[in-house]
């Protein structure tokens, strides 16, 4: 099977969404979208016509026609499944099945789409992965609307305590002019506006926010003492003169042309290579919070994914470095002896080729379990402490040189508040979740500039078991058993064929209880 391209069109024949997943000029798909009212039929709720060279597949939603574009070639019972995959993702992305909701919901529909159907083939997933997946790739948008609401949530607080205080000076006033007269009274309101920023400033929270030092205050309260220095500037000034005052007072700032830190999910971009390998760790720890380990395991995958039969005929010549407790497990129709030996990954059959297609076939997987605590990647300690009606804690974590952690997000329970805790300084970025009760404490990158960084805050009186388990989540480009493809090695006449290799650390579940 082989899909052209996904479309949504309306029953005049108005294309509202399409996404080609074949390079094929697109003039030629939209005259194919241009034929197609011409050919459809009324009365069925699921059908398909032929064309000359291409089948369309298509379904009446409401009053639009979701269409999957394919070869003739292709097996009608895959074009159908493919078609009601999609017919499943469109509500969900679009709760408007209009023209107006359509194209509201566009791009989050074609990333769908991309999750759906890669290079013009289906991809085994559910609707649920492919939800998931495309909220994967926005993770580095949450962590910015994290960064945002954070700034927002202070200045609201600076503002109602600013009521407050006009509430109050007009309550002295009154008192002071029935016993003096009346008297002049400072332009509270007026000083207000100047460091909160008044409307039509809405780009001072835009797209680039601070990293702060340590002993700073956290990241909402710093944005809004320089909001003073930025707005005697004018409002007719632009951003990029903002940006240029913090800097001259001394901050770092993170451009929105600097490369992101956080890694997008390789899967969810089409591989532009014939060979792709993907070599993963995934991190299973539970660290007890007086120290000591209850579970240290690592377990990884070398996975590989080829485009085409032609290709298929390799063998990976691999290397990894010598870690106590590593142990290795081939797939069944991988030769044993000859990795065991050469460590390179061939075919027990080298008459048959690996299989090609949009999946990655995993072909070795490993163990390792002997490591101790001066191994881990992250290391993470929480000191709760009550004093009167209050509880202050310091928490702070330690990371490894081995390894840049990317997207590091640390988030601890907190007993039930009536309002955000109180934190008091910070190195990194904060948000409080308060349906969950949970405060999230976020670190971009953890790199040799900051391999130590701390946190505190006071919330009322608890018991300091309230704040156990911390769960940890972050990323690395490098693996504990640095387990890398150095050769792609040919087993028919030619060149060797380009490949590429994905290599990551990532945590399945990291935890201090």
């Amino acid at each position: 099977m082989v899909v052209l391209a996904a479309s949504i069109i309306s029953k005049s024949g108005k294309a509202l969404l399409s996404r080609q997943f074949v390079d094929m000029p697109r003039t030629r798909i939209e005259g194919l979208l241009a034929a197609f009212p011409k050919l459809v039929g009324t009365g069925k709720q699921h059908t398909y016509v032929e064309a000359e060279n291409v089948r369309y597949v298509y379904q009446p939603i409401e009053a639009l026609y979701l269409l999957v574009i394919t070869n003739k070639q292709s097996n009608i019972l895959e074009d159908l499944e493919t078609l009601r995959l999609l017919s499943k993702l469109v509500p969900e992305y679009s709760p408007s099945l209009d023209e107006e909701g359509v194209c509201r919901a566009a791009y989050d529909l074609i990333l769908a789409f991309d999750e759906a159907i890669s290079l013009g083939n289906k991809e085994n997933v559910t609707v649920e992965q492919v939800k998931q997946y495309c909220e994967m790739e926005s993770h580095e948008e949450k962590l910015h609307k994290l960064v945002m609401q954070s700034k927002i949530n202070e200045t609201k607080d600076l503002m109602r305590r600013k009521v407050t205080e006009i509430e109050k000076s007009k309550t002295d006033r009154g008192k002071t002019e029935n016993a003096f007269g009346p008297l002049r009274t400072p332009n509270v309101v007026s000083d207000m506006n100047t460091r909160v920023g008044g409307p039509g400033d809405d780009h001072i929270f835009g797209d680039s926010f601070t990293r702060k030092p340590k002993g700073r205050p956290s990241a909402p309260t710093t944005a809004i003492s320089k909001v003073a220095g930025g707005m005697k500037l004018g409002k007719s000034q632009k951003t990029n003169q903002f940006l240029e005052s913090l800097k001259a007072e001394g901050e770092l700032i993170l451009e929105d042309t600097q490369p992101s830190a956080i890694q997008s999910r390789p899967s969810s971009v089409p591989p532009s290579d014939p060979i792709t390998v993907t070599i993963e760790e995934k991190l299973n720890v539970t660290v007890k919070r007086d120290g000591g380990i209850n579970n240290f395991d690592i377990q990884g995958t070398l996975a590989l994914q080829v485009l085409n039969d032609t290709n298929g005929f390799i063998q990976l010549q691999v290397e990894n470095q010598d870690v106590p407790g590593f142990s290795f497990k081939t797939h069944p129709n991988i030769n044993k002896e000859l990795f065991n030996s050469q460590q390179i990954v061939g075919a027990k059959d080298p008459s048959r080729p690996f299989p090609s297609g949009q999946n990655e076939t995993p072909l070795v997987k490993w163990r390792i379990q002997e490591l101790d605590e001066a191994s881990l990647p992250l290391a993470v300690n929480c000191w709760p402490s009550v004093s009167g009606n209050e509880t202050y804690v310091n928490i702070e974590y330690e990371a490894s040189e081995m390894f840049d952690l990317h997207n590091v997000v640390i988030s601890m329970p907190l007993p039930a508040l009536s309002e955000a805790p109180s934190v008091r300084q910070i190195d990194g970025e904060w948000k409080y979740d308060s349906r969950n009760s949970v405060l999230e404490w976020s670190i971009i990158l953890i790199d040799q500039s900051n391999r130590s960084g701390s946190m505190e805050f006071a919330v009322p009186a608890a018991d300091p078991s309230t704040f156990f388990p911390i769960s940890v989540g972050f990323s690395a480009s490098n693996t504990f058993s640095d387990l890398k493809v150095t050769a792609v090695l040919p087993l028919r006449e030619g060149s060797p064929p380009k490949f590429s290799q994905r290599i990551r650390l990532v945590t399945a579940n990291y935890q201090v209880v």
